[in-house]
């Protein structure tokens, strides 16, 4: 059996993509037999986070600590060596099968209540492929608890760079501002990225940039704000919905013996249980939802 458990293969044209079962994960995104996004084997865990769901808060939380409604909660420190919490609850949880079809699959968790986190909420996430529009990805969360709960969602897709080096891959981002962070990478502020390396917005080759960052005040046309990683040897765009004000870019030259490019969708910032930036808090029996998706270039 795979260590991420179940594989969910769904097809629609010459796209092709791979859904596991442990994290909701997006293991695999082919068109016609090309990998558009990094990916890794069934006897492997997912390498950096490729391809996960990141509920219910994305990114990191300073110390595992926050207080919610006058009350702190701790949760286990899975970031131990700069002692913070990361990539929330089910990232390493089984999901469950909710619906199957062969261009489409949805998965559920039911985040029970626990140390650290207390709360109730059910998270499904549908992946479904479309002929011309290649991937799209929506996520849910409901509040099935009594009480109000602190929320946040994300995902971390790698994009290929189809066997190109990063020196030789282009970023476009459409983000006027970037994250400044501290030590640990909990932010602490936001600035304009005119004049620095991240200003992405116009596309740039990525030379020997490597990055780990935080970007916001993004773009949207129509409802989207879309990033595009290309190389000569091919490339994929990623687009989200106003659901995902935030973004973390985050470059690996060696995932799975291939380079890839990670944009992330965020509906907070990193800390946001703490700083409150992007925080979505349902009440009980409130809804949210959210869509990105990927298409090949």
């Amino acid at each position: 059996m795979a260590l991420t458990g179940t594989q969910f293969v769904i097809a629609a044209g010459k796209h092709k993509a791979t859904i596991v079962e442990v994290g909701a994960g997006l293991r695999r995104y082919a068109y016609d037999g090309v990998d558009i996004t990094g990916t890794y084997g069934k006897g492997s865990l997912p390498p950096k986070g490729c391809g996960c769901t990141l509920v219910p808060w994305p990114n990191r939380l300073r110390g595992g600590s926050y207080t919610f409604d006058g009350v702190t909660h701790q949760l286990a420190l899975s970031e131990p060596a700069a002692g913070n919490a990361i990539h929330g609850l089910g990232r390493w949880a089984r999901w469950s099968l909710v619906k199957r079809a062969a261009d489409r699959v949805t998965l559920g968790l039911d985040i029970v209540p626990q140390t650290g986190y207390p709360f109730e909420v059910r998270v499904e996430v549908r992946y479904a492929l479309d002929r011309k529009g290649g991937l799209t990805v929506t996520a849910t969360a409901r509040n099935t608890g009594i009480v109000r709960a602190p929320f946040g969602a994300g995902f971390h897709p790698y994009l290929s760079t189809h066997g190109r080096p990063l020196d030789e891959t282009a970023v476009t981002v459409p983000a006027a501002k970037r994250l400044v962070v501290d030590s640990v990478l909990i932010p602490v502020g936001e600035r304009t990225v005119a004049r620095t390396r991240l200003d992405l917005r116009n596309g740039r080759l990525l030379g020997k940039a490597r990055l780990n960052d935080g970007l916001t005040d993004l773009t949207f046309d129509r409802g989207r704000a879309v990033s595009t990683v290309r190389s000569e040897a091919g490339g994929a765009e990623l687009w989200v919905d106003q659901s995902w004000p935030y973004l973390q870019i985050f470059t690996v030259d060696d995932l799975g013996g291939q380079p890839a490019v990670a944009i992330e969708p965020m509906t907070c910032a990193p800390d946001a249980f703490n700083s409150g930036d992007g925080l979505i808090v349902l009440e009980p029996g409130a809804k949210w939802d959210g869509s990105w998706g990927i298409s090949p270039l």
